[in-house]
């Protein structure tokens, strides 16, 4: 086996390993199914499972005399009511238990089934202050807070006593997607010991994309230090992290498409937050956050915040500053230097048109395309010299035989170096193509702009378009046939056979280059067809490149040029950087190989 075989095969097991690694069910997948496999076994056997326990609703606890006359003792007991907020973009329901936002649904927007959009929902969120009194810690979640309707938003008030009390004020302004949130302290320096208190936030996202595990991929909560880049939990895995690293600029409760951010006036001192994977049919995950806020024990306290309840659309995070359009996910260096600074600014461009996002994605691939072609027609030509090139090697491997692959080598060297041509020349520029290739990978999974648009046959540029459904998964694939896939797969097929024709490849290296599109047939089975759409039109615009070159570039030539550069003094060949390489490697062995005769 000789070199480049093993290279190409050892790059082979990577990809195969990292797909293994990458596409490896979750902790949450593997425990559906183990209870499905229970289920059927009962179900074999004949034992029927035990039935849910039934719980009966029980009457609140009432509180004694005691609790009564205690710390926000008018405040402990009471009856959950809920009033309602909204502009034309959100609709805000709050609840005077905990005196808190109870759901919040984005409007103009709806989940892949055609429901409204509604970030979270219900009594498994908890929003409130943890205040340290009489050695004692009162959580204003089970407050109930008594409301006041202002002319742009609500008032919730909690009581200590006549003259002491918790405020939160809410503020919602006309076509904004902001909420102004003021917490007001007033006398509770008196009762609340320490120095800090801590400001909670506990809430399940709900499921709004078609693929809950796309969207699980895609949700985390984020945070950002001062001075610092924003960063966040784990994407796939249960996590908590203490962030005592710096002052906290805000932090969000992050979903594929949109997010929940807290924005402090007055930076948190610090704080924690965790992410748990939810298992729940409709859920994507559990988000919990504890930030401390400084209590500097004055008679009159006042902290001013303000959330951002919306979509992850690149220019709608901007907008709000403080770096947090960079919860969207670009890619890694120097990847995301590419989406940020060129793609997006061509997509904006082409959006300016009014075209439908099928012809936006068309036109900014043509226009990648023209920017590339200089580089593909280098490539084309370097790969049709090394072609012209091979009867002459062939002859040469003849002569030497392959047993002696250092010879070997050295002979294709100083042909190479005959008729000027650089080995590598075809390969340097589709490496140098290859980061715009990736960048897209990143790009299109992330673009708000593609959510719910359609395009022919696609429903939904920004997931998957299902044209075969399995209705059960088969391993690698999935429970489904992406059709837009399968086109770029036979395109990238086609492409690798016309490749192969151009650059004259042989034997096994021959035949590796079709085993990477049947990879990318299940990893991209389920990624946005706005994606898929994107490799196929490459690939096709790939082949028109080839045919007009093929029409420019004769064969026979290209073949007199480089029969005329053997017959050249060498002084008169203009080298390039690797043909200097050359020169310095042939050197080297020539010195090697007199150092060892001397030696014997």
């Amino acid at each position: 086996m000789d070199r480049n075989t093993f290279t190409g095969l050892f790059l082979i097991m990577v990809i195969l390993g990292a797909a293994v690694f990458f596409m490896k069910p979750s902790e949450a997948d593997m425990k559906k199914e183990r209870e499905k496999i229970t289920a059927d076994s009962l179900k074999k056997a004949g034992v029927k499972p035990a039935p849910a326990a039934v719980t009966t609703p029980t009457a609140p606890t009432k509180p004694d005399s005691t609790t009564l006359a205690g710390p926000f003792g008018a405040n402990i007991n009471g009856t959950a009511a809920t009033s309602v907020l909204e502009n034309e973009n959100l609709k805000l329901t709050f609840t005077t238990l905990g005196g808190k936002i109870l759901s919040v649904e984005v409007k103009n927007q709806k989940t892949y089934s055609g429901k409204p959009v509604i970030l979270f929902n219900g009594s498994d969120s908890k929003f409130g202050l943890n205040l340290n009194i009489d050695g004692k810690i009162v959580n204003t979640n089970n407050l109930y807070f008594a409301p006041t309707q202002t002319a742009s938003g609500i008032i919730m008030r909690a009581n200590y006593n006549a003259d002491k009390y918790i405020e939160f004020v809410y503020d919602l302004k006309p076509n904004s997607n902001n909420v102004g949130f003021n917490i007001n302290l007033n006398g509770l320096n008196a009762v609340v010991q320490g120095n800090n208190i801590s400001l909670n936030w506990e809430t399940t996202l709900l499921e709004q994309e078609k693929s809950a595990k796309k969207e699980q991929e895609h949700s985390a909560p984020f945070f950002k230090y001062l001075e610092k880049n924003p960063d966040h939990l784990g994407i796939g895995k249960d996590e908590k992290k203490e962030l005592t690293e710096g002052k906290i600029e805000w932090f969000s409760f992050k979903q594929q498409f949109f997010s929940a951010v807290l924005i402090p006036q007055v930076p948190f001192e610090k704080g924690n937050l965790e992410v748990k994977v939810s298992t729940e049919p409709g859920q994507i995950k559990w988000y919990g956050a504890n930030m401390q806020l400084p209590f500097a024990q004055l008679a009159t306290q006042n902290y001013a915040f303000k959330f951002y309840f919306g979509t992850n659309k690149f220019d709608a995070l901007k907008a709000q500053g403080q770096e947090i359009e960079k919860q969207v996910d670009m890619g890694y260096w120097p990847l995301k230097y590419i989406n940020r600074w060129i793609v997006l600014p061509v997509f904006k461009l082409l959006e300016s048109f009014n075209w439908g996002y099928g012809v936006i994605i068309l036109a900014l691939t043509i226009l990648l395309k023209i920017a590339m072609s200089p580089l593909t027609y280098k490539s084309y030509i370097s790969m049709a010299k090394m072609r012209i090139l091979k009867p002459e090697m062939d002859e040469i491997k003849a002569k030497v035989g392959e047993d002696n692959a250092t010879l070997l080598q050295q002979e294709y060297l100083k042909l190479y170096k005959k008729v000027g041509v650089n080995p590598l020349g075809g390969c340097l520029p589709m490496l140098l193509q290859l980061p715009f290739v990736m960048a897209f990978f990143f790009f299109f999974p992330n673009l708000f702009e593609l959510r719910g648009e359609s395009f022919l046959w696609m429903k939904d540029l920004s997931t998957y378009d299902d044209f075969i459904k399995f209705g059960f998964t088969i391993p690698f694939i999935g429970d489904h046939l992406s059709l837009m896939c399968i086109l770029m797969t036979i395109s990238t097929l086609i492409y690798t056979y016309f490749n192969n024709q151009i650059s004259g490849a042989t034997g096994q290296m021959k035949y590796i280059g079709y085993i990477m599109p049947i990879i990318f047939l299940g990893v991209l089975n389920s990624y946005p067809s706005g994606l898929n759409y994107y490799y196929f039109l490459a690939n096709m615009l790939t082949f028109l490149q080839q045919f007009l070159i093929r029409k420019m570039v004769n064969d026979d030539k290209i073949h007199a040029i480089l029969q005329e550069n053997k017959t050249k003094p060498e002084g008169e060949k203009k080298k390039s950087k690797f043909q200097a390489r050359l020169d310095d490697y042939m050197r080297t062995q020539a010195q090697a190989k007199t150092q060892e005769k001397k030696g014997k």
